[in-house]
């Protein structure tokens, strides 16, 4: 009889205990990091107080800039109102007699905002009221002494430029040159076309000149317009009245006269209105206090750059090390 054995107690399976390596490795990593920071602290520290001391000497170096500004609404003919809403009327009596006026209304406020960024209109600007010194030349403003120049570049006793600048540069900036500083740092236009208001700022080390070239830019452009659209008008009068001698159908003598009056009135009202493009609603006023720079956030930025630097600069001092241990 053979005896049945007894079956052997199952043994427990011998679970180890739930280990998580690669959480263990961090930790450890983790550690070893801190570690490391603590024994590079005094670079950190040092690093650190080298780039605050930086930035406070580079945010104390730069001057302060003012902006003056005006908000601006554009009249009834930069928005193709106005005279430019009768030439219209008259579109299809034009196109019948062969003159093109342009009978769908022209956005005359976008086209005064681009000749304001021209480079041709800046070159007149600056021409005209002879500011190149204080656009270029300019170092500093205070209330005691007004505009200071920098000397190595103007000076303003003989009105001499004495920057030393390699060819084709001259010592006297060019109009690419200014023209390019002028729309880059000094002129900001901006547009709300939900409320359909221009915004025009300048910005310069002295309040009163960026509240000064605000007023003469506003008065400018609207000149400018004007000029360009009383031209537009005569050059249309002369070839009218040209074909009106030409003619002898009493119909489009009829339609001439219509458009010789229409061009005549554009003439006459452009002359007595001085905000021709731009009406002022807010003027330019002379700024109190500084738009920039913003002191208190570059010495926070570079305090906090030195931080990460520093930093960078033990934990890669501390992979060196080890490669170099290892060799």
């Amino acid at each position: 009889m053979n005896d049945n054995n007894p079956k052997a107690p199952l043994t427990p399976l011998n679970y180890e205990p739930n280990r998580h390596p690669d959480y263990q490795d961090d930790e450890i990593d983790l550690r070893e990091l801190f570690g490391i920071i603590w024994q590079g602290k005094w670079w950190i520290i040092a690093i650190t107080f080298v780039f605050a001391v930086g930035s406070v000497i580079y945010s104390l170096s730069l001057p302060n800039i003012y902006k003056s500004e005006a908000t601006l609404a554009p009249t009834e003919e930069a928005s193709g109102g106005g005279l430019s809403q009768m030439a219209g009327q008259l579109g299809g009596l034009a196109s019948l007699a062969g003159v093109n006026l342009g009978a769908k209304p022209v956005d005359k406020t976008t086209i005064a905002i681009e000749i304001l960024q021209s480079r041709a209109f800046i070159k007149s600007f600056v021409e005209k009221y002879n500011i190149l010194p204080e656009l270029m030349a300019v170092e500093e403003w205070n209330r005691q002494n007004g505009l200071v120049y920098n000397k190595e570049i103007y000076d303003p006793a003989t009105n001499e430029w004495l920057r030393e600048v390699e060819p084709p540069q001259e010592p006297q900036p060019s109009s690419w040159e200014y023209a390019q500083v002028f729309k880059s740092n000094v002129l900001s236009v901006t547009r709300d076309l939900e409320k359909g208001l221009v915004t025009l700022s300048v910005n310069h080390q002295s309040p009163e000149v960026a509240e000064q070239w605000t007023t003469w830019l506003i008065s400018e452009i609207n000149n400018h317009m004007r000029e360009r659209d009383i031209q537009e008008a005569r050059r249309s009068l002369e070839y009218l009245n040209e074909e009106l001698q030409e003619t002898a159908l009493s119909n489009m003598q009829q339609v001439f006269y219509q458009l010789i009056e229409k061009q005549t009135q554009t003439i006459m009202l452009a002359n007595v209105r001085p905000e021709y493009i731009f009406q002022v609603l807010d003027p330019p006023v002379v700024p109190e206090q500084k738009a920039k720079p913003s002191r208190a956030l570059i010495c926070i930025i570079g305090t906090f750059l030195g931080g990460f630097l520093g930093v960078g600069f033990v934990l890669v001092r501390n992979i060196f090390r080890k490669e170099e241990n290892a060799a």
